[in-house]
């Protein structure tokens, strides 16, 4: 069965996977027809989980200026010291990618909802992954249990209004990271079963000059560049479909596989795969945004692997922010991007 183009039905918490289901993926065959049908029949892979309260006295609608961050929060084992960091830009809207929910590594947290009612935000989380596993050796190490409750692990967005719409657009069924492949970079990733692939969350949001359409995704990081243009492609061609004429922002984890240092980064199709479809790439601080953290085995080469692109907005300056909170501790192995956006008239 062919992907749907988007999903809308959205839940207070996503329904668990059973102990059936769970020992009928491990014991089945690793192919692309198993895992199609696997994400078929999980019905958490088909809803927008929601929630988080609104700070009192938060407007009814998003200023015609917005402060749009990004960030790769790595599993986000520090949910309340990532909030410190993020607090005092007084975002708008937050992009997020690699948040887990019920994984022993971090702890069996919802990490999003403890994000989300640190800031006074609304949240939409979507899962990316189901996985059984408990991760890498290292992430290992981290858990007290020896099971997940719910193993769920996704994207999500944070935002200081109630969405007038979302969707859940997925990029990939194919099994990437389920089916035994010669372009996995590591074999430890063939010992964390999973189902699942790369993913977005959007929303409708209300401004005061009308709605906006804001989009969270991680592209794929196992698969060459032009895995991630189809991505890219499927991606724009579904918002153009959920909101029509909107303007639009898209951000997060592109996962460009190039070093910044000789501009090669653009050589990724992406970048041109979006300005054909007149979105602008202005809104991006020169810089790297990768680092080493807990949870990285060797330190990690300096890439730019966090972008923001845009259309019918203005860019108004943007940064790089270090994912370090202030004793020294490093939160994640992404750096936080950060733009301000200013929504163009007529």
């Amino acid at each position: 069965m062919a992907m749907k183009l988007f999903e809308t039905a959205t839940c207070s918490q996503l329904p668990l996977v059973d102990e059936a289901q769970k020992s009928a993926i491990l014991q089945a065959e690793k192919d692309a027809q198993t895992h199609r049908g696997f994400l078929q029949a999980i019905d958490g892979m088909h809803l927008l989980e929601t929630g988080g309260e609104l700070a009192q006295g938060t407007a009814a609608a998003l200023p015609s200026s917005l402060c749009v961050m990004g960030w790769n929060m790595q599993r986000c084992l520090y949910p309340e010291q990532g909030a410190d960091l993020l607090r005092p830009h007084n975002p708008d809207i937050i992009l997020l990618s690699e948040m887990d929910n019920g994984m022993a590594r971090t702890h069996q947290r919802h990490t999003t909802a403890a994000l989300a009612d640190c800031l006074g935000m609304r949240y939409a989380f979507a899962v990316e992954f189901f996985e059984l596993g408990l991760g890498n050796d290292l992430e290992r190490r981290l858990a007290a249990d020896d099971h997940n409750e719910r193993g769920w692990h996704g994207n999500a967005l944070l935002c200081r209004v109630e969405p007038t719409a979302l969707a859940l657009i997925r990029l990939d069924d194919s099994g990437l990271w389920f089916c035994p492949d010669d372009k996995l970079s590591s074999p430890s990733v063939l010992k964390q079963p999973r189902i699942g692939g790369r993913c977005a969350v959007a929303a409708l949001l209300p401004g005061e000059d009308g709605d906006i359409c804001v989009a969270s995704v991680h592209l794929e990081s196992l698969d060459d560049p032009a895995i991630r243009q189809s991505q890219m492609e499927r991606l724009i061609a579904v918002l153009d479909a959920f909101a029509p004429d909107v303007p639009t922002i898209i951000g997060g984890d592109l996962n460009t596989s190039f070093s910044p240092f000789d501009g090669r980064e653009r050589q990724e199709p992406i970048f041109a795969a979006a300005e054909r479809h007149g979105y602008s790439w202005e809104n991006n601080a020169a810089g790297t945004t990768t680092r080493s953290s807990l949870l990285t085995h060797k330190p990690r080469p300096a890439k730019k692997l966090d972008w923001f692109c845009a259309r019918g907005f203005a860019a108004k300056g943007a940064e790089i922010l270090p994912a370090v909170d202030e004793g020294g501790k490093v939160l994640s192995d992404h750096e936080i991007i950060k733009g301000q956006f200013l929504r163009l008239r007529g």
